[in-house]
């Protein structure tokens, strides 16, 4: 195992400009390149190069005829749509700071984000987001400029800018700079109030010149395109919005996760942007349908084959028998797949939580790679990511071209490079315990770097569990093998200071009524109903088992509880970025981690 891992930089922070540039450039050079495409109907319309510049100047006068100054803040309340991209790229043309909240966030948070970063003004998306902004607005009285998008203000705001000189407004670009701070992202946090992590146009320009010369494949093929889904408002969507247009890439956006296939069949993205779970969710809902049409066994053996094909691939190549069984279920099984992602997906990126090698293997299998990343907010989203040409399948990649990756002696992951944030807004005393003099980051995260200089991420500083008996448990290892099962939506690992392992188990939503029917359990009957139901918890227990082969038995899993409701963002227990609040859930859950141990 290495210590440390660089990768040489290919291209080096910008020593002028801003984020502006790119969009600017797009429209001198390539005016009529479609670079984003908005949903009218069941067809995608496109916006070119020069359209999406012209209306974001014009935006960016109606900001300033409103009076909003160079360096004020500007917040963004709104889901992932194509007006989202047009207020950032707005704000910074006026040479303002945007400052992203979950449109999914309470009225406490906005206040917060809003009254922390000092924001003058604020975009929201509806009339919802209006009536929770109202609930605090009397207690940010600078918050002087309230916009909805529904209620057509961009054209208002463009009429407003009417008498805004392009001279006047080339001035205010003339303000922005590398140094300079392009927005202030608050974590959404799994503990404690949200900090506000700086990020300048000289980090975000470092991190997607190198992401989108690194990963070439993906981002500058011709009539490369993805569907943008995940929240703008999160650094990991942000990051490829600012990635496609840079690359001039055709990007799309869907808010609505129900529709995601539809849409997906209609856009046929070549690449696609997600977290783990909804990899889970596409590989659970293909199993289930298949064991709801009695093919389960169809899949299960495909699903092998594709694991085995994957695998092989690292090992000298397949053999030709399995050649021939993977070109079979390729006709049977695995078109299939591919055709419900729109027929055209060649690449994934996979990012904000672990994804496991099972899947990574499944996908590759089907000839779709997922390339797995790494990094945080306040690494403007990935410092490590699998490329193409560098690709381990149960890692998180190399650090980026011009990042730098070290493993502490406690084990914790050090991060260093241009894309590292300049510190939390107001809280300096967080920034220096979290930077240290010479630059290096803490991440939180424990980790390791192989003799390649692949980064495999082993658990959560904070998260991880020592047992009455002193054994250091990482729970991701064992809750990505749970909830590898069809019928598992979530689960949490417990057992700090206990004798032994347990777990809180959550079940599928949309997979019950499917088992419920095959395990001939009345229509009637809820999760609730059948929490001590032999067959639900030996449905259960074969997910534990599974899960137990990856770890030894001092960290294996002897017991568990299956909870009667999913955790959700909406119930409190899941961030934005659908990470576990793991202590909402420990205090929520107190009665029946307790009764595990009784």
């Amino acid at each position: 195992m290495l210590k440390e891992f660089s990768v040489p930089v290919i291209v080096p922070a910008p020593t002028s400009g801003s984020l502006v540039d790119h969009i600017t450039e797009n429209a001198e050079q390539v005016p009529d390149r479609v670079i984003f495409s908005v949903p009218r109907g069941a067809a995608w319309v496109g916006i070119t190069a020069k359209q999406f510049n012209d209306d974001v100047k014009a935006i960016a006068k109606g900001i300033i005829a409103n009076g909003v100054e160079p360096g004020q803040r500007i917040g963004i309340m709104s889901r992932t749509r194509y007006e989202w991209a047009l207020v950032d790229y707005a704000v910074w043309y006026a040479g303002a700071t945007s400052v992203p909240i979950y449109e999914t966030s309470s009225a406490e948070q906005v206040q917060w984000i809003l009254s922390d970063s000092g924001a003058v003004a604020v975009f929201l998306e509806t009339h919802k987001h209006k009536a929770v902004f109202d609930q605090v607005a009397v207690q940010l009285p600078d918050v002087t400029r309230i916009w909805v998008l529904d209620d057509g203000i961009l054209d208002t705001l463009k009429s407003a800018g009417r008498d805004v000189s392009d001279a006047e407004l080339e001035s205010r670009r003339a303000t922005l700079s590398p140094a300079g701070v392009a927005t202030i992202i608050y974590t959404s946090g799994t503990t404690g109030r949200p900090k506000g992590c700086v990020l300048t146009h000289s980090n975000l320009m470092f991190e997607v010149d190198n992401v989108v010369q690194g990963l070439k494949e993906v981002f500058l093929v011709e009539g490369s395109s993805t569907l943008l889904f995940l929240p703008v408002a999160h650094v990991f969507g942000r990051l490829i919005q600012l990635g496609c247009v840079r690359a001039r890439v055709r990007l799309g956006h869907t808010a609505d996760i129900k529709e995601l296939l539809p849409n997906l069949q209609t856009f046929q993205p070549t690449f696609l942007l997600a977290v783990p779970r909804v990899f889970e969710k596409i590989y659970n809902s293909s199993q289930q349908k298949a064991n709801a049409a009695g093919k389960g066994h169809i899949f299960e053996t495909a699903s092998q084959v594709a694991i085995d094909y994957s695998k092989a691939l690292d090992d000298g190549g397949p053999g030709i028998g399995l050649k021939l069984k993977h070109a079979v279920f390729d006709r049977l099984v695995y078109k299939k797949l591919r055709a419900a992602m729109g027929g055209k997906l060649k690449w994934a990126v996979s990012g904000g939580a672990p994804l496991g090698s099972r899947l990574g293997h499944f996908f590759r299998g089907i000839d779709v790679t997922i390339l797995e990343g790494y990094g945080l907010t306040e690494t403007s989203a990935a410092t490590t990511v699998s490329r193409p040409d560098a690709l381990r399948i149960g890692t998180v990649g190399q650090p980026l071209p011009g990042a730098s990756v070290k493993v502490a002696d406690d084990g914790e992951l050090l991060l260093a490079g241009a894309q590292i944030f300049a510190g939390y807004w107001n809280n300096p005393a967080a920034t220096a315990e979290a930077i240290e003099p010479d630059g290096w980051f803490h991440s939180g995260d424990i980790g390791e770097i192989d003799d390649k200089g692949f980064v495999r991420i082993t658990g959560r500083k904070k998260e991880l569990i020592v047992t009455a008996a002193g054994k250091n448990v990482a729970p991701a290892v064992l809750e990505d093998r749970i909830r590898a099962n069809w019928l598992i939506s979530q689960c949490m690992v417990v057992g700090d200071a206990q004798p032994f392992i347990a777990a809180l188990v959550t079940i599928e939503p949309e997979a019950f009524p499917a088992w419920r029917t095959q395990a001939g359990k009345p229509d009637s009957a809820t999760v609730a109903d059948l929490l001590t139901d032999a067959d639900l918890n030996a449905e259960v227990q074969s997910a534990i088992d599974e899960a137990n082969k990856a770890v030894s038995q001092a960290e294996a899993v002897k017991k568990f509880v299956i909870l009667p409701h999913d955790w959700t963002e909406e119930g409190g227990q899941m961030t934005p970025s659908m990470k576990l609040k793991r202590n909402v859930v420990m205090k929520e859950c107190e009665a029946d981690i307790a009764a595990l141990y009784s």
